[in-house]
C-alpha cells in the first residue's frame, strides 16, 4: 500500500506544540524530534502499522523510544487509500478510551 499522508490541524499543533516546548531548552534537538516525528508519520503511508485505536475508527502508532504517540485514520475514499494524521500525544497523558486527552 502506498497513499498520501494528510496531517489535521490538531497533529500539526501538537507537533509544533511539541517543538516549542522542546526548543527551549535545545533547539537542536526539538528539530531532531520533530524531524523524527514526521518521519514516523508519512512512513505510515507506506505500511500502516499500529494498533487499534482508543477513539473510535482510529489507530495508533508508538513512537516508542520518543514518548509520543501518532494516532491516525485510514481513509478508503476517492479510490486510494489516505492517512489521516489526527494527533500527536504524548504518552504520559491521561487519555480515557473513546475520546482525545484533554488540552493542557
Amino acid at each position: 500500500m502506498r497513499g498520501p499522508v494528510l496531517w489535521a490541524a490538531d497533529a500539526t499543533r501538537d507537533t509544533l506544540d511539541i517543538l516549542r516546548h522542546i526548543a527551549e531548552d535545545d533547539p537542536d534537538v526539538a528539530e531532531r524530534i520533530v524531524d523524527l516525528i514526521e518521519v514516523a508519520g508519512y512512513r505510515l503511508g507506506e505500511i500502516p502499522t499500529g494498533r487499534p485505536g482508543r477513539v473510535r475508527g482510529t489507530f495508533e502508532k508508538s513512537l516508542a523510544p520518543l514518548p509520543w504517540i501518532l494516532c491516525y485514520a485510514v481513509d478508503d475514499g476517492f479510490g486510494e487509500q489516505r492517512i489521516l494524521i489526527l494527533r500527536v500525544i504524548h504518552t504520559a497523558r491521561n487519555w480515557p478510551k473513546g475520546d482525545w486527552p484533554q488540552s493542557s
